[in-house]
């Protein structure tokens, strides 16, 4: 890798000479412009305003506007000439701890790699403290014309050092933060940290550019004879406006769900939901389907009906049982009956029979 800066890290009296390498490269795929009528070049030329004649780089200086528009020149050995101590040199101001640094100050990465043999120990020394210590060096340092504000960690066995903005570089986030009171509802958060569990992690290694791949594979297609590219999916309809936010929470849950293959159904694990005032469910009912458009009237209906069902379900049921009842009873009384018809006539045969061998026995006397 080559460098870009050469100079040393001031570590209290300890000099350590490193280089300063790009720690990041840039991917993107680069375009030219064209005249679109007939696909000529367009390119930029510097040109003098005095002389109205092209200039190259070697004639080309700096210089400061000032106030009236006259331009004052500013010389290299000008800029070299400046009292500060850190041309040159990366100055460690302050060790402190690496959540104190707001991720809003990073800006451009870069390596700091041992500039000689005789660099290899105190480099080494400065990252086992930085390890030891789990804190990250503050410091100060020259480049491209600027003082700037540099944060030195450990990468792997490395030193990187990220740029920093200066405080006031940072913007205040007040401007941009909702002027509206907004109240959130128990049940959204917990829809949202369902939302977030599913999700789960990603290991950063697996993403990748997709648009730049889709860039780089129209670039091939029309290169290799024009072939037809592929066209982007159409957007979902609804311009992306949030009706409901709970219906679009528990969507989203559903699709992450079934984009890792998990089932989103019934059998499923149904993240626990407190339920909205608004909604008159009962604890345990499950979370209202979004995909489909039903009514309150048409629900209304259905149960209405559910309830029409159970009452004459109810009613033919005891009607059975009336009927049921009636006819043993009814049978019972007639079983009742003829076995007391039939004893009758039993005890009157018994009776006749008697009184016939009484008239006998007195004939034969």
């Amino acid at each position: 890798m080559r460098s870009i800066w050469n100079g040393a890290i001031s570590f209290g009296l300890v000099s350590i000479p490193i280089k300063l390498v790009n720690a990041t490269e840039n991917h993107n795929v680069s375009f030219r412009q064209i005249h679109t009528a007939d696909g000529g070049r367009i390119r930029y030329r510097k040109v003098c305003e005095l002389e109205e004649k092209e200039v190259t780089s070697q004639e080309i200086g700096k210089g400061y506007e000032d106030a009236d528009g006259s331009i004052i020149p500013i010389t290299d050995e000008d800029l070299a000439s400046l009292p500060i101590p850190t041309a040159k040199t990366i100055e460690i101001v302050a060790f402190v701890p690496a959540e104190r640094i707001d991720p809003l100050q990073m800006d451009t990465a870069y390596y700091l790699a041992a500039n000689g043999v005789p660099a290899a120990k105190p480099y080494t020394l400065l990252r086992e403290a930085l390890k030891r210590s789990q804190k990250v060096a503050i410091a100060k340092f020259a480049l491209r014309g600027r003082e700037r504000l540099g944060m030195l960690r450990v990468v792997d066995n490395a030193i990187a050092m990220h740029g920093l903005l200066w405080p006031d570089e940072i913007r205040a986030a007040d401007e941009v933060a909702p002027d509206t009171h907004v109240t959130v509802r128990d049940a959204e958060l917990d829809l949202a940290d369902a939302l977030m569990e599913t999700l789960g992690e990603v290991d950063i290694e697996t993403l990748h550019d997709d648009y730049r791949i889709a860039v780089e594979e129209m670039i091939a297609a029309k290169t290799g004879g024009g072939q037809a590219v592929a066209q982007a999916p159409a957007e979902p309809a609804g311009g992306g406006k949030v009706i409901d936010l709970m219906a679009a929470l528990e969507s989203s849950v559903r699709a992450a769900k079934e984009a890792r293959g998990e089932s989103s159904g019934s059998d499923g694990e149904v993240a626990e939901v407190t339920q909205l005032k608004s909604r008159k469910r009962s604890a345990a009912a499950a979370p209202k389907e979004v995909g489909g458009k039903k009514s309150t009237a048409s629900t209304a209906k259905k149960t209405a009906s559910k309830k029409t069902a159970t009452k004459s379900t109810a009613t033919k049921s005891t009607a059975k049982k009336s009927t049921s009842r009636t006819e043993s009873k009814t049978a019972t009384k007639t079983a009742t009956k003829t076995a007391t018809k039939t004893a009758t006539k039993k005890t009157a045969s018994k009776k006749s029979a008697s009184k016939s061998a009484a008239g006998a026995k007195r004939k034969s006397a």
